[in-house]
């Protein structure tokens, strides 16, 4: 890919081509990409080689995009289709496939790959990741940001910002960029406001993550799993597939039964209604 877009960024932009990709993205299909046609660079105070009579890139090579009127770097892969809205800014070397609507505001960091018919919303900020076909990324959000971590020998807090990159394949909500792993959300997951996803969790298709749900590092969770509101699973933890939990919940080991859950440590429904029975008559009893 790198060795692509390098090719890419020395056509001349007024100029379009389709390059269609070597090998099969991430996303499950092949696309062709072009290089926007563009009347004018963003920044007019850009170098221009003598000799070639091309543009230099001067660290400020951003021009302008015809679709929408937002801007993007001459080193990225635009498809022709794509609108960037005013406001909007596309950084060096993305991929942006067919359809992409990129809202105004909204930030594409450097190397970030979108499949076609991605809808992104106001202000958002991707960096990092890989996402996926037909995806909608609503407005505020932040995907592939730096993870973090507690040195216990000089009880600092330390960063990382690896290679490795969260691939997204539906509707995405705030997510740490991996440390050793990639971060994945699977097909079809529907994920609320205010949604704490942590560095190296895996979600499985078809899930559902209500409002100001929090997840912690290196999670694993199966197909079919819905966390009701303000759930919080604590790290390193696995929950199989098709079970549900009910709102204010607390994950705190494995869970390697299907079914219903509840309460704090998270149980079986049925052992939480107990629980949650047998207090409402002490403490009348304790009154009386």
């Amino acid at each position: 890919m790198a060795v692509t877009l390098k090719r890419l960024s020395s056509i001349p932009p007024l100029i379009f081509r389709n390059f269609p990709l070597s090998t099969p993205s991430c996303f499950g299909s092949l696309y062709n990409f072009s290089v926007s046609s563009t009347d004018q660079p963003a920044f007019p105070n850009s170098m221009v080689n003598s000799e070639t009579g091309a543009d230099v890139d001067d660290g400020q090579e951003f021009l302008k995009w015809k679709n929408g009127g937002g801007h993007f770097h001459k080193s990225a892969c635009i498809d022709p289709t794509v609108v960037i809205e005013i406001g909007a800014i596309v950084h060096p070397k993305s991929v942006l496939g067919a359809n992409v609507h990129v809202g105004s505001g909204t930030a594409i960091g450097p190397c970030v790959k979108i499949g076609q018919f991605t809808k992104i919303g106001y202000n958002a900020a991707l960096s990092n990741c890989t996402v996926g076909d037909s995806c909608v990324i609503h407005n505020g959000v932040c995907i592939g940001q730096d993870g973090k971590d507690l040195d216990f020998l000089s009880m600092r807090m330390a960063t990382w910002s690896r290679s490795l990159k969260p691939m997204l394949n539906e509707s995405i909500s705030p997510i740490w960029l991996c440390s050793w792993r990639d971060t994945v959300i699977g097909d079809h997951t529907k994920i609320d406001n205010l949604v704490q996803i942590g560095h190296n969790v895996v979600i499985g298709k078809s899930c559902m993550l209500c409002g100001q749900v929090g997840i912690a590092g290196s999670v694993i969770i199966g197909d079919y799993v819905v966390l009701g509101g303000r759930v919080a699973v604590r790290d390193h933890v696995s929950i199989i597939s098709k079970v549900r939990l009910a709102a204010n919940s607390c994950v705190t080991k494995d869970i390697r039964e299907p079914g219903d859950y509840g309460g704090f440590p998270a149980v079986p429904i049925h052992v939480w209604r107990r629980q949650i029975a047998i207090q409402c008559r002490s403490s009348k009893k304790g009154k009386s």
